[in-house]
């Protein structure tokens, strides 16, 4: 039996190169362990049928020499990222069923390696929430506590890391999408600089937000994936070259603390640990600093526009005519509205009303122009700090993971949760969250998380940090 608890990818890697195990013997204990609890936990909303077929192509690789790192691990995938010939709804009844024609560029790049693509998980629909009980297919439960949410909106992928679904998967995010479920089911999320990662083949929410992040058990595995699904793409105009990275030694880590932002509005557990981090780091040889980010207070109300904004841009093309869900009427425009007024969702209804308004004739000034106004006076306050420091600490969550249904009626609640996650976003700035510890409540141990945020194309320092903090964790 393989022991999946602590399982890495080179353990993985080494064990099927020396013939301890083989890749279709190691995908059968991922699916044994889908199998207990995805029932429970509705993590998967599909496990390949072709799973078996993948792993048997990645034992031919291992058995002609030309397996690499990533060959024969099991990755699971959000449920807005392209398999050419399996199902992708986003999460949404207007894609129900909806089979994707092509492969996005970060599956072509785990299928070229023989990554075995395990199934799709479950989402908020179009990516838009924070708890993963906007899905139309159910709310996904986190496994720490099955009364509370795993975050969102790739609530899916990191549950599937902490019941073993997968070793690896894939979310998007776009204010904070795979950071703060990874928080509170107690695994490494990772939204990378806008860019690194193309976007081609990601179902879009917010175009100039998005990006396709890495989720895993420890750092070392989520930055393997990085590296095997980076790259430039001519098909995606904003996706960068290698050029972009920086790749230096920082001999002493200066670390930046707003304390500006942490002032109202998060739980003193959260804080607490928040302050033992900074001692532990500081015991580790990092050095800290007071960092002042005075507009990144005004992030969640210029996200809540420009996304909003983008989100109605995207789901234009959900009309009912072009591909997905459609329904009959007795007109185009009766089409339109019945396609797309059953189709959506309540969350993604919203966000279209308010996208739509703020770029109507007459609010465009008013609303869109000043967010992005705001947008890049955010972008200068990092640019400042990092002029200072190395790297930005935050908690990555205001609190642990919240219950069911305990948000759901209260929107503005619900936004708030982006208001440590969102500014990378806004920015385009690479950032990562890692556990941090836990709080009990209602007799569970719920997981936290810190987030570390660094220059763009500093991703590096992120997993050099990242790997220490796991060590200071450990000892």
């Amino acid at each position: 039996m393989i022991d999946l608890k602590s399982l890495t990818i080179e353990k993985a890697h080494e064990a099927m190169n020396s013939k301890e195990y083989t890749a279709r013997e190691l995908v059968g204990e991922y699916l044994k362990a889908i199998e207990e609890r995805n029932r429970e936990l509705n993590v998967f909303l599909e496990v390949f049928d072709d799973v078996l077929i993948q792993a048997d192509r990645a034992d031919k690789k291992f058995q002609d020499g030309t397996a690499t790192l990533m060959t024969g691990i099991p990755v699971a995938i959000k449920d807005n990222i392209l398999f050419s010939g399996h199902t992708v709804s986003a999460g949404s009844k207007i894609l129900e069923n909806y089979k994707a024609t092509y492969d996005a560029f970060v599956i072509k790049k785990l299928k070229d390696v023989g990554a075995i693509i395990i199934g799709r998980t479950n989402m908020d629909e179009f990516a838009m929430g924070v708890s993963t009980e906007n899905s139309a297919y159910g709310v996904t439960k986190n496994p720490h506590d099955i009364n509370r949410v795993p975050g969102g909106s790739s609530g899916g992928s990191t549950a599937a890391i902490a019941i073993n679904g997968a070793l690896v998967a894939l979310g998007s995010d776009t204010g904070g999408s795979c950071r703060q479920p990874a928080a509170f089911c107690g695994v490494v999320g990772f939204k990378p600089t806008y860019g690194s990662v193309s976007r081609h083949g990601l179902i879009s929410m917010g175009s100039s937000l998005d990006v396709i992040g890495s989720i895993g058990k420890n750092v070392a595995d989520v930055e393997i994936l990085f590296n095997t699904i980076r790259g430039l793409n001519d098909m995606d105009s904003t996706s960068i070259s290698e050029n972009f990275f920086e790749k230096r030694v920082n001999k002493k880590i200066i670390i930046g603390i707003p304390r500006d932002i942490l002032q109202t509005g998060v739980d003193e557990r959260i804080l607490t640990n928040f302050n033992e981090t900074i001692k532990k780091l500081e015991k580790f040889g990092c050095e800290i600093k007071d960092i002042e980010l005075p507009y990144v207070k005004y992030t969640v109300p210029s996200y809540y526009i420009v996304t909003p904004a983008e989100v109605s841009a995207n789901m234009s093309r959900y009309d009912g005519i072009k591909y997905g869900q459609s329904l009959e009427g007795e007109n185009l425009r009766d089409v339109y509205m019945k396609s797309r007024g059953v189709g959506f969702g309540v969350e993604v209804r919203r966000r279209i009303l308010i996208g739509t308004y703020v770029l109507s004739h007459g609010y465009y000034d008013a609303y869109y122009n000043k967010a992005t106004l705001i947008r890049d006076l955010i972008k200068n306050d990092f640019k400042k700090a990092f002029e200072k420091v190395d790297l930005i600490l935050t908690p990555t969550t205001t609190g642990p993971a919240f219950k069911i249904g305990e948000k759901v009626s209260d929107p503005v609640k619900m936004y708030l949760e982006d208001i440590f996650t969102a500014p990378a976003n806004m920015t385009g700035l690479p950032a990562i969250s890692v556990p941090s510890g836990f709080v009990e409540e209602d007799g569970k141990q719920l997981p936290l998380g810190i987030q570390f945020i660094a220059p763009h194309g500093r991703e590096e320092l992120l997993f050099d940090i990242g790997k220490k903090f796991e060590k200071i964790r450990a000892n």
